[in-house]
């Protein structure tokens, strides 16, 4: 694949980029082969313009957040990959309202709600995603999700046109949204809050962070929940049910912690978590009958 008219944009724009970059050093797997070009816009102009000459030039685009919710080939990438983490700016619009860029961190936001004495993103406090990344997929946890207070985001169309939607328009759904379907790539968000009180707001983020420390294997590099909750019921309770905490494949394992997660042990490959991952379903498909979907999005070669 040649890049070489993204490496000469980027010399130009002066915009950070990298040949053949490992990807397991850009996913909280620690898992994936090397992209041929690895690319780092600050802004959406930039986004822009890296967009246009890949299309002209017919090279595949990949656009990637904090790589929370990713497992990539071994084989790596082929094209490109857009890392939005350079748009990370977060601004107060008024006293109850936030715009973050796409590469803000979820947690970065959460902090400065807090300290705007913002309240209604606590649920969202330890989730590992950028702004955009959460969006696009509707994040959530303890009983909040993006839908709840995303306001309008500003996103880019195919034809590069920079358009704004209203939560109404986004399809926002259970990891679900528009933005999936469109492939439209979402530059900035908007949020609409409540004002809180600071102390208490403190006091619910610590406690979700306390809660997730407890039963999630953080200590562990995995992709977060690897199976959607199934209708009436949870994977990790089937997964559990099955006994197959600890069941292994090469450095893939489910975690001892929390059955929900598939871990990086060390030097796990993709090859391992996807053959363990084709266990772990077809054992809850034999004793539960229920056909498990994966949330972790698998790309590569």
């Amino acid at each position: 694949m040649k890049v070489d008219s993204l490496a000469a944009l980027s010399e130009k724009l002066k915009i950070k980029y990298s040949l053949n970059e490992p990807m397991a050093l850009h996913t909280s797997f620690k898992i994936g082969g090397a992209a041929d070009i690895f690319l780092c816009p600050e802004s959406e102009k930039q986004l822009a313009e890296i967009l246009k000459v890949a299309k002209e030039n017919s090279i595949p685009c990949f656009i990637l957040g904090k790589g929370s919710n990713l497992l990539v080939s071994d084989s790596g990438i082929e094209g490109a990959v857009i890392s939005t983490l350079s748009m990370q700016q977060i601004i107060l619009v008024n006293e109850d309202v936030i715009m973050a860029e796409a590469g803000a961190s979820l947690a970065s936001v959460c902090r400065f709600a807090r300290d705007n004495g913002l309240t209604g993103l606590e649920f969202a406090y330890g989730i590992p995603a950028s702004v955009g990344g959460a969006l696009y997929m509707n994040a959530g946890a303890y009983g909040g999700d993006m839908s709840m207070v995303v306001k309008k985001a500003t996103s880019l169309t195919g034809d590069l046109t920079s358009i704004c939607r209203n939560t109404a328009e986004m399809n926002l759904g259970y990891r679900k949204s528009i933005y999936e379907e469109n492939s439209e790539i979402i530059t900035s968000v908007v949020f609409k809050l409540e004002l809180g009180d600071k102390e208490k707001i403190s006091e619910e983020m610590e406690t979700i962070m306390a809660k997730r420390k407890k039963s999630q294997p953080l200590e562990f590099p995995s992709a977060g929940s690897t199976f959607k909750r199934p209708e009436g019921c949870y994977a990790a309770a089937l997964i559990d049910e099955c006994g197959l905490k600890g069941l292994s494949v090469g450095g893939a394992e489910v975690s001892q912690k929390h059955a929900g997660f598939v871990i990086n042990k060390g030097r796990a490959t993709c090859s391992d978590v996807l053959a363990l991952i084709g266990k772990i379903k077809a054992i809850v498909k034999e004793k539960r009958s229920v056909n498990l979907e994966t949330e972790v999005i698998h790309i590569g070669r």
